[in-house]
């Protein structure tokens, strides 16, 4: 049902952790490519997170 839902709503994603930093040259096994990023503590969906601009950033932006 909860599944059911979130189809249909989605997630507000209000509910995030600080960002984290993985160390260099250790590799994620996730979607979230970037060295930086926040997860969602309900969904468990993850954003890259820019330091600079202190915000969440379009995947493009880290793919390069």
């Amino acid at each position: 049902m909860s599944k059911l839902l979130d189809a249909l709503f989605g997630c507000p994603h209000t509910h995030c952790t600080f960002p984290i930093t993985t160390k260099r040259g250790r590799q994620r096994s996730t979607s979230t490519t970037a060295s930086t990023y926040i997860v969602c503590l309900d969904c468990g969906k993850e954003f890259p997170y820019d330091w600079q601009q202190m915000k969440v950033v379009p995947p493009a932006k880290h793919a390069a």
